[in-house]
């Protein structure tokens, strides 16, 4: 239940305008009510001095954590999951699915876009099948395919309108058709897993595609003589780009040079989660491949990185701390451009009145001491 009226006062508060010291936040029937400085209100109010108060976080590109695996079609994991990122501040999260069989993803979209309707997810992202095999990370090469026409079509309907993002490798046979015909049906269009040269990126962009997934990972690397996708997705204006910032999948120096050459408006962190986050080290699966994670990195039998074991109040830290931002910097890339680019910036993403009372509370080491989704508490700071 969330609480009828609270202000949060005392603290920094990440808004659109600006941080306000001393700021204050309002919540009433789950919605931010008012956002000042200086004394609060009269009301029951809880102390936030020395701490941050900032948007709750906004994952596009998630496919598990605390034990649960959206690739499932047991609804139960996937709330697993949702609980357990929430525990970390991610108030709002998409599910995404890796490379299947045509037959079991339709089965896994059909079994999530419930958890859309109902309002738990924020849609269904694919990652896959329409993925490059030579750039293919921790997919099945065999399943891999090209993104004909009848197939796009065929995961489209099985999500109702619940299919929000897919990631496709724009070079494979009707890629660039693909891509409008993701955008023709309201889908944002994803380039990831590509081995193209920058003459087949730069046309998938003008189709519509406005996504680079997981920039730098899983894609051909960026080359003085061939830029590659790197070279067309850092650069074009009209592209946000994803960066999985646990520093093992980039290097701080390559976080840093892509966030600031990117912005605040075409930055966005994802975690990349499987369902070892929050579960500890052991043996999980990835779709049907096995990942083993050790000391939080899951990599597959050959070393290759599957996913990581990243949430997104660490992704927010580490790009304050190692990847040179600030703070509003790094709420505009975990809250703000997210939740716009889903449609939801008149929802969530960030602290204004009319908005969902979706916050995070970090205190100065910017580490996580309280969750609120909807005005109720998940994490309570006191």
């Amino acid at each position: 239940m969330n609480d009828p009226e609270l202000i949060l006062a005392g603290g920094q508060v990440v808004t659109p305008e600006g941080v306000l010291d001393r700021g204050w936040v309002r919540v009433s029937g789950g919605t931010i009510a008012e956002v000042g400085t200086g004394p609060a209100p009269a009301g029951r109010v809880v102390d936030l001095r020395g701490q941050w108060l900032v948007p709750g976080f906004v994952d596009i590109h998630c496919h598990g954590g605390g034990g649960g695996s959206f690739t499932s079609i047991e609804v139960d994991q996937a709330r697993a999951a949702i609980a357990a990122h929430r525990r970390h501040g991610t108030t709002t999260i998409m599910a995404s699915l890796v490379s299947a069989p045509l037959p079991d993803l339709t089965k896994q979209i059909s079994a999530l876009s419930d958890l859309v309707v109902d309002g738990e997810l924020a849609g269904i992202h694919l990652e896959g099948p329409f993925l490059s095999a030579a750039r293919c990370g921790a997919h099945d090469p065999a399943i891999l395919r090209a993104p004909e026409a009848s197939a796009v079509q065929q995961v489209l309907d099985a999500g109702r309108g619940a299919v929000r993002m897919v990631t496709l490798a724009p070079e494979l046979p009707n890629g660039v058709e693909a891509v409008r015909q993701l955008v023709d049906h309201g889908v944002i269009a994803a380039v990831g897993h590509t081995d193209a040269v920058l003459s087949q990126v730069v046309p998938a962009v003008e189709a519509g595609a406005t996504v680079a997934t997981h920039l730098f990972n899983a894609m051909r690397p960026l080359h003085h003589r061939e830029p590659g996708p790197i070279g067309v997705l850092l650069e074009d204006e009209r592209v946000t780009v994803e960066l999985i910032c646990d520093l093992v999948h980039l290097h701080p120096a390559i976080v840093q040079l892509a966030a600031s050459h990117a912005g605040t408006g075409r930055t966005v962190l994802v975690t990349d989660a499987i369902s070892a986050t929050d579960a500890g080290d052991g043996t999980y699966e990835l779709g049907k491949l096995p990942v083993t994670v050790t000391d939080g990195e899951a990599r597959l039998a050959d070393g290759s990185l599957a996913g990581s074991t990243l949430t997104m109040d660490v992704a927010f830290r580490n790009l304050v701390e190692s990847g040179g931002q600030s703070v509003p910097a790094a709420v505009a890339a975990a809250s703000t451009k997210p939740a716009e680019l889903l449609g939801l910036g008149d929802r969530t993403g960030a602290i204004r009145p009319g908005l969902a009372a979706d916050l995070v509370v970090l205190d100065a080491d910017l580490q996580l001491t309280g969750v609120l989704k909807d005005g109720a508490w998940a994490v309570d700071p006191s």
